[in-house]
């Protein structure tokens, strides 16, 4: 057997994160949360009061203080719960924070249709006067909302459902995190391997294809298994959101969701646009993998091991933290400063423990450090996650400090740009050190691995997405074999003919926890072809692209999300810089293509 996962308590604490900076214990956030009443109420006081710019300014501050008071105590809860899910007392207080995050929501939702009921006169001298300076654009957004803003009592009684519309994708959260077990795989020695939901992608970059073979099949056996009740979790979801579209008076749920940060449907449609015109590069590469890998067959378990023998190479967390600190050099002295007190002060929990929530994330207040959640293994995928994650956690580090608390929030159109740019001065810096053509082709795959998760695969996703809600908003039925039938023939539009379509792919989307936030997905695929053109205005004009990216990173949500990429050089309202970016990718392609023949015919 491979070595299990250690339970929490049996981590060493110098590589978990250091939540007293939030609070100094659970017992100090039970007395936080028991002191949240006072501040919903004091909010909520302002019902029937929004006549004037001083009342409305008033009730401003003080929502703006429950938010952030309630910020804190609903992620030191959500950090909690993400060390362990099976812990039961970490359970309980995140359902209890986000039940009071709804009972806020219900006793705030008054103020929006309230305003929105003045004359218009008023509204305009009240958005004009000289105290709402500091709410000024948050005002205007308000009175772009107007033609979808309901009732008071119908925003309130919307608002009251809030903890009950969320239960989808709480219930696939659980299901996928504390209760699913699977199968161990077992290698090509007969040796079992423990499969978790933490360690699947690192046993699909196995160079034992025995091993992928077999995590593969157990793997999506559990989720074969639970299909039906993911497949009615997601409709839940999907039809939740199709009904408050209507409700709102929306063309759609993609409008309603894109509408928020005033990101017109073309640039989600531009996007599926540009990647089907540049399949031919992503099916270039599928080509190029099953020939490196020497198979008659690719099949879906072959997608995600490293293309050259000894790019399985291992690295410690220590060579970790050098690289991305070297990586991010070009941004200057203070950012790399930021990035080192982060690995210092343990703002990062590192690795994979049981009951801990997979994957990646960075989370925090505006009281509290930009915290990163990671399941670190060693490979070259965990090293540019760190980088990933940090990229993160220093956007939210520079809005914080540049914004007052009501604007620092970036939307989450523009929240992927860092993280990726990130990862780009990472795999280009590594790619500028290659000492062999070997060594190349393992950071050229890593490149390509970029472009194919996070633009083509995303905007897969996005697909995916689009037809579902259509589906439901068409009056059809989210059924696993209607799901999985959508999943299926996108894996084979954007894989190309050179890979196998085995049947246990079609139950992948099961898997995808980002559905449950609506039209999430494309924003990932928009933003990493936006970090590529920034990342080569660093690379290419120096200080200055830095300083128009840091400002970029500083802006936080005081500005439209596409107006804050223009500031730092990215135009996304037409297709060129999509286009651009997958012309790279093109290039990439060939240049790994050339690699591979010059080892192929050195013999080594």
């Amino acid at each position: 057997m491979s070595e299990l996962l250690k339970e929490r308590k049996d981590m060493d604490p110098a590589f978990m994160w250091d939540l007293t900076k939030m609070y100094a214990s659970d017992e100090e956030w039970e007395k936080a949360f028991a002191a949240l009443d006072p501040v919903i109420a004091r909010a909520a006081s302002f019902a029937g009061k929004l006549t004037d710019a001083e009342s409305v300014l008033a009730y401003f501050e003080a929502s703006t203080q429950l938010e952030r008071t309630l910020d804190n105590v609903f992620s030191y809860a959500s950090l909690r719960r993400s060390e362990d899910t099976r812990d039961t007392s970490a359970q309980s207080m995140y359902v209890r924070a986000y039940g009071k995050y709804v009972e806020a929501s219900s006793a705030t939702a008054f103020a929006q249709p309230e305003m929105l009921s003045l004359p218009e006169e008023t509204l305009k001298e009240i958005t004009e006067a000289e105290c709402m300076a500091p709410f000024r654009y948050l005002m205007e957004q308000i009175l772009l909302d107007k033609p979808h803003t309901l009732s008071a009592e119908a925003e309130t009684l919307l608002a009251g459902f809030g903890e009950v519309f969320a239960c989808p994708a709480r219930t696939a959260d659980n299901l996928q995190d504390a209760d699913m077990t699977f199968a161990p795989a077992v290698d090509s020695e007969g040796k079992e391997h423990e499969l978790t939901g933490s360690n699947f992608i690192l046993l699909q970059n196995s160079a034992d294809r025995t091993l992928r073979k077999s995590a593969f099949e157990n793997y999506y056996a559990g989720y074969k298994g639970h299909i039906n009740t993911f497949a009615s979790t997601y409709s839940g979801a999907v039809k939740y959101a199709a009904a408050q579209a209507a409700a709102r008076h929306y063309e759609s749920s993609r409008h309603m969701a894109m509408a928020g940060e005033r990101v017109p449907v073309e640039v989600y449609d531009n996007l599926i646009g540009a990647v089907r015109k540049f399949m031919p590069a992503m099916h270039r590469y599928v080509r190029l993998r099953k020939e490196i890998l020497g198979v008659d067959e690719l099949h879906y378990y072959d997608v995600y091991t490293p293309l050259v023998a000894g790019s399985d190479k291992k690295y410690t967390y220590e060579q970790a933290q050098e690289m991305v600190l070297s990586a991010v050099r070009p941004l200057g002295e203070e950012y790399g400063e930021v990035v080192r007190q982060a690995f210092r002060d343990r703002w990062i929990d590192v690795y994979p423990n049981k009951g801990k929530s997979g994957g990646a994330y960075s989370a925090g207040t505006y009281d509290s450090v930009p915290y990163i959640l990671t399941n670190f293994t060693g490979t070259l995928d965990s090293v540019s996650t760190i980088a990933h994650e940090m990229g993160h956690s220093m956007h939210t580090w520079h809005s914080n400090r540049t914004q007052p608390p009501q604007y620092a929030g970036y939307t989450l159109f523009v929240a992927e740009v860092a993280s990726t740019v990130n990862e780009n001065l990472l795999v280009e810096k590594l790619l500028a050190n290659a000492e062999d053509d070997h060594e190349r082709l393992s950071y050229l795959n890593e490149y390509m691995e970029g472009f194919k998760g996070t633009v083509y695969r995303q905007t897969m996703f996005a697909e995916f997405e689009r037809e579902a809600h259509a589906m439901a908003e068409r009056g059809e039925a989210l059924t696993p074999e209607a799901l999985c039938k959508v999943y299926r023939g996108l894996i084979s539009d954007y894989f190309g003919e050179d890979l196998v379509i085995d049947d246990e792919v079609q139950y992948e989307w099961a898997r995808i926890p980002h559905f449950y936030r609506p039209f999430y997905v494309y924003k990932y695929a928009t933003s990493y072809c936006s970090s590529v053109a920034i990342s080569e205005m660093i690379r290419s004009e120096g200080e200055p692209a830095v300083k128009r990216y840091l400002e970029f990173l500083s802006m936080g949500g005081s500005a439209y999300p596409l107006d804050e990429l223009a500031h730092a050089g990215v135009d996304l309202t037409g297709s060129a810089p999509l286009e651009r970016s997958l012309e790279r990718f093109g290039q990439i392609v060939e240049e790994a293509e050339k690699t591979w023949e010059r080892i192929r015919k050195s013999g080594k």
